[in-house]
């Protein structure tokens, strides 16, 4: 890994983070919630800077008692003024992370900026809001992606590689594949990531053939394996589809869909065995990824760039304490039973799970960092 990918890597990490931490920020801006820091990385800070006045905590102090100039008591007018806050903005050391620091989100607070003090719909749509934006931007940049690729792979059949063996179960040139194993498919590029996932064993296709629908069961297609792990190798090429603004639109979402069912399919490949953990990269892994996708080309950087920022909007997600998606079902809990579960409970649940994933994140860069050296 050299410096420029090194550098490559905290962009495109440093970016990735700016944007969740920014879906927080704006979503709790629009719900008037005070936010005290907004930081990019996580440990030391680098430099800051306050921003303009953002926020105000509009309930008044206990007023102070002074003596006047005569000696008598009188009320100090200054404490009765609101206290003016404005939002820290860091940038910090280590490139793991980021937050966006919320007035009353772990503690109780009598201010109408507080986050605890907003209804529970405004504090989901707050807390989904990262989550949200990385996706969007996974689409975004999917679109761009899809501009660039010269042919539209669709999901009709239009030849056979030499030695294929999906023909003799009854697959034909000219087929339009909906569905491999159940799982409907709208294009090419959907077709050969199902293929390859299930194909390892025999898989069933659903196909429409003049206007019919034919099920063609127990296809076994040629395997392959990468890093110990098998894959179904597809033994077909797809025709084209023409480049069109509907066809456009129809390859960005699909391929973006897929790529979300990606994650969650390799989330359950690794919990059922299926992936061991020398397929979970870290952020060292990534970073060696992410320079070798940048000597392929742009196209391949740019997927991987989508890949990244769905995976972290699609993990944060999760209901794992610490994460957002922690968060979220313990407001989900409150909005069923309506009251909140204890602060306490809560704080010990999520600190608990923090210390779960940096456990679990230093095993995977020493993992990272041990498979730098054996290559």
């Amino acid at each position: 890994m050299t410096a420029v990918y090194i550098l490559l890597a905290l962009f495109v990490f440093g970016l990735l983070v700016m944007i969740h931490e920014f879906g927080h920020f704006i979503m709790a801006r629009v719900f008037g919630v005070g936010v005290r820091e907004f930081s990019i990385g996580m440990g030391p800070k680098l430099f800051s800077w306050k921003g303009k006045k953002q926020w105000a905590a509009t309930e008044k102090k206990i007023p102070a008692i002074r003596l006047d100039e005569n000696g008598e008591l009188e009320e100090d007018p200054e404490e009765e003024e609101p206290e003016e806050r404005v939002t820290v903005y860091s940038l910090r050391l280590l490139p793991i992370g980021g937050y966006c620091s919320m007035v009353g989100e772990d503690e109780e607070s009598d201010s109408p900026a507080a986050f605890g003090n907003k209804s529970v719909w405004k504090r989901i749509l707050i807390v989904m809001a990262g989550a949200v934006m990385n996706i969007i931007l996974g689409f975004l940049l999917m679109f761009v992606l899809v501009l660039n690729t010269a042919q539209l792979a669709s999901n009709t059949i239009g030849a056979f590689n030499e030695g294929a063996t999906s023909p003799s179960y009854g697959l034909q040139v000219g087929d339009v594949v909906t569905h491999v194993n159940g799982t409907r498919v709208h294009t090419g590029n959907e077709l050969v990531y199902e293929v390859m996932n299930q194909g390892y064993e025999a898989i069933d296709l659903t196909v429409e053939r003049g206007g019919e629908r034919i099920e063609l069961n127990g296809i076994l297609f040629p395997g392959m394996e990468a890093e110990g792990i098998a894959f179904g190798s597809p033994d077909f090429r797809v025709y084209a589809e023409e480049r069109n603004f509907g066809n456009l639109m129809k390859h960005t979402f699909f391929r973006s869909v897929s790529t979300v069912k990606m994650i969650y399919d390799q989330l359950f490949d690794l919990i059922r065995g299926r992936f061991g953990m020398n397929a979970v990269s870290g952020p060292i892994g990534i970073t060696e990824e992410i320079g070798n996708a940048a000597k392929s080309g742009f196209d391949t950087f740019l997927y991987l760039v989508i890949v990244i920022t769905i995976n972290l909007g699609v993990f944060n997600l999760l209901p794992v304490p610490a994460l957002d998606g922690g968060r979220l079902l313990f407001l989900l809990i409150e909005a069923v039973l309506r009251r909140p579960v204890n602060k306490n409970v809560e704080g010990y649940i999520h600190f608990a799970g923090l210390m779960i994933l940096f456990g679990i994140m230093i095993l995977v860069a020493c993992k990272d960092i041990a498979g730098l050296f054996t290559r």
